[in-house]
């Protein structure tokens, strides 16, 4: 009860209230839950899309290159096919079907055009046909070959690769006729090895001649055999023809350079000698030792080193390679030459190729394979798992106590007493707590005075009415006359208990708010003379002087605007209660005066009369509080004399207080606001005496 009214006494005053817990300084970020749940939530999220990016970028990076990977086998597969069409064939007419089955095959879209872009086939619909992309994917073209995608043509390290497709033999191909007669000579070598613990076969070049393959890795042991194929080497009628004819442009680009002529043979290689070198043993050197023609090796025989598996030898047109000087660079170029001009009337003309999807992109799109959605799902999984374990972390440690605070709420309405709940950090739960906790001991000392006001109240009221019901009881008893002293004592009981009623009542208005004032303009020395007359009396008989001096010359008064009647009200009490602690011989002075500031007036009521204690001046505006607790309380008044004083002060927008020096007496002084009007005087540098 005390706390509150002190917190209305600061409101009437126009005073701030006390800082309470929910205004203390603002949390730092880092003890703030909000800012906790928010790293949290950020962490959870940067996690997420950190894990999302990566599996995004892995998968989709390995899906690329697998794609790419798969893209550039399968666009290398049908240019080298379509190579060969043109090698093979001196036109495009017929390649429709090839280029069908090769669309069906890699599920891609396949189309062919001439240099200047007029279509000369296509596996797309006309009518479902788009337009086909700026840029070729290659061009085909069998004498100027695109090495990176026929890998066949790559001479070895250090050397030029063959721009000239092996394929496009042109005039070297030979008939059916030679080719059975080569045949026949081939097997009779390949007879002869194998009589000799060789093994071998024959395989057949693109021209149609047979070449022998040994199978083996000793080549020693062909060096001591007599097997000899001299008529498998010697150049047929038609190879005749086409190397004679390949001479002649040789030399004729090599005398157009100032540069001799020179004698080609069949595989390319040229000398001085005409005549053809015999290669069948490898033991039987040639008579000079003849330059090669680019990409062939020296003395290079029909039968072919030992290998793990035959192989394929290489075509009469083998892949140019640089020489060894200024003069072989001049022959080997001359020779290339030669052989793109000898080729052009017998391989198709050269044709861009295109290859895209059956949308029309050049990049095509791809599936998440088992692996990669298998990767997705757990990716997914170990992020949720994450988050829900983050997200119960937090919550359980945010749900705890708040629990405790709502177990001691209900605890709390069930009238249970309750334990203070534990304060585990200085964040935003845990000032919700110690504010909880200040608030549970504040209505429980409410609910002490509360009861302590009721036995109070109780004990009051049982002294006057135990008083009068003895006194009735005894007159009906026949035990006391009801004689004018009779009635006169039944009359100070109930005028007693009349007083105190009004008290309370008074006391319960002020703290509803319903104590009505009716202020007027007041002369303050007036109402304290007034007040003296009335207790006057009371004083004398108590020998106790009751003086009312003049205000002090520099402290003039200054005007004051109050309810008079609720004003003497308030003087009066602390005048009875002065006089009643004042022994005889004492006094009781009564003067007002202005503040040093001159915006208020005070009413100081001092005596000389026994003082009280420092320990008990604190309770003296309590209700039914006493200094003496063995006195009566008929000498000792209500106890609310002064909680009334108080009370009446703070409606005025005033405050009281009280000063004592054990021995001495004491000072009651009430502080109540001026009228603030151009005519208050200002007067002073300090308070009255008894200001505290």
């Amino acid at each position: 009860m005390r706390r509150r009214n002190e917190v209305r006494a600061r409101r009437g005053t126009g005073g701030a209230a006390p800082e309470s817990g929910a205004s203390r300084a603002r949390l730092p970020l880092r003890k703030s839950l909000f800012a906790r749940l928010l790293a949290v939530s950020a962490l959870v999220a940067a996690c997420s899309v950190a894990a999302t990016a990566w599996l995004a970028v892995q998968t989709t990076s390995g899906a690329i290159l697998k794609e790419q990977g798969q893209n550039l086998t399968a666009d290398a597969r049908i240019y080298h096919s379509l190579l060969g069409y043109a090698a093979a064939h001196p036109t495009w007419d017929g390649v429709d079907e090839t280029v069908r089955d090769l669309a069906e095959q890699s599920g891609r879209r396949i189309a062919l055009t001439t240099e200047q872009r007029t279509p000369l086939a296509d596996s797309a619909a006309p009518e479902k046909a788009a337009a086909l992309p700026a840029q070729a994917s290659a061009i085909v073209d069998p004498l100027s070959v695109d090495t990176a995608l026929a890998a066949e043509n790559a001479g070895p390290a250090g050397t030029p690769a063959d721009r000239v497709d092996p394929r496009a033999v042109g005039p070297f191909r030979l008939p059916a006729a030679e080719r059975t007669a080569l045949r026949q000579i081939a097997d009779r070598g390949v007879a002869c090895l194998s009589e000799a613990g060789i093994a071998s076969d024959v395989v057949r070049t693109e021209s149609g001649r047979p070449v022998i393959q040994v199978v083996g890795n000793d080549p020693e042991r062909i060096q001591g055999t007599r097997c000899t194929t001299e008529a498998l080497d010697a150049p047929t009628a038609t190879e005749k023809r086409a190397l004679k004819a390949l001479n002649q442009l040789a030399d004729a680009c090599l005398k157009r350079q100032d540069r001799s002529g020179v004698h080609l043979k069949l595989d390319l290689s040229w000398g001085q000698s005409a005549e053809p070198v015999p290669t069948a043993v490898p033991t039987m050197p040639p008579t000079e030792a003849p330059r090669t023609a680019p990409g062939t090796e020296p003395g290079a025989a029909p039968i072919a080193p030992p290998t793990e598996t035959p192989s394929v030898m290489p075509s009469p047109a083998p892949a140019p390679a640089v020489g060894t000087g200024e003069d072989d660079r001049a022959i080997a170029s001359c020779v290339g030459t030669a052989r793109r001009e000898q080729l052009s009337s017998y391989v198709a003309s050269p044709a861009l190729l295109f290859i895209s999807d059956t949308g029309g992109t050049t990049v095509p799109g791809f599936d998440l394979s088992p692996a990669n959605t298998a990767r997705i799902a757990g990716a997914a999984a170990l992020v949720l798992a994450l988050t829900v374990g983050a997200s119960v972390l937090v919550g359980a440690r945010l749900v705890r106590p708040l629990r405790a605070l709502t177990g001691a709420a209900q605890r709390m309405r069930d009238g249970e007493d309750t334990a203070p709940v534990r304060v585990a950090a200085d964040n935003e739960i845990g000032r919700l707590a110690a504010t909880f906790n200040d608030m549970s001991a504040h209505r429980a000392r409410l609910e002490s005075q509360r009861r302590a006001m009721v036995s109070d109240v109780a004990h009051e009221l049982r002294t006057p009415l135990s008083n009068i019901r003895g006194w009735l009881e005894a007159a009906q008893d026949g035990v006391a006359d009801p004689d004018p002293a009779f009635i006169a004592s039944l009359h100070e009981e109930a005028v007693q208990l009349q007083h105190i009623i009004d008290d309370l009542q008074d006391l319960a208005q002020a703290d509803a708010g319903a104590l009505r004032l009716h202020a007027e303009p007041v002369r303050i020395e007036e109402l304290l003379g007034q007040v003296a007359a009335a207790h006057q009396a009371r004083a004398e008989t108590a020998g106790v002087t009751l003086t009312v001096p003049p205000s002090p010359p520099d402290r003039p008064v200054p005007g004051l605007t109050a309810d008079p009647v609720r004003l003497r009200q308030a003087i009066g009490n602390l005048v009875s209660n002065a006089v009643r602690h004042t022994p005889a011989g004492g006094r009781v002075t009564l003067r007002a005066y202005g503040s040093a500031s001159g915006d208020a007036v005070l009413v100081d009521v001092s005596d000389t009369g026994t003082g009280i204690p420092a320990e008990d001046l604190v309770h003296v505006f309590d209700r039914f509080w006493r200094g003496e607790k063995s006195r009566s309380r008929r000498t000792g008044g209500s106890g609310l004399g002064l909680a009334i004083v108080r009370k009446l002060t703070e409606a005025h927008g005033g405050t009281a207080t009280a000063a004592s020096v054990p021995g001495e007496g004491s000072v009651f002084t009430l502080r109540l606001p001026a009228d603030r009007s151009k005519d208050a005087p200002v007067a002073g540098s300090a308070d009255g005496p008894g200001q505290p």
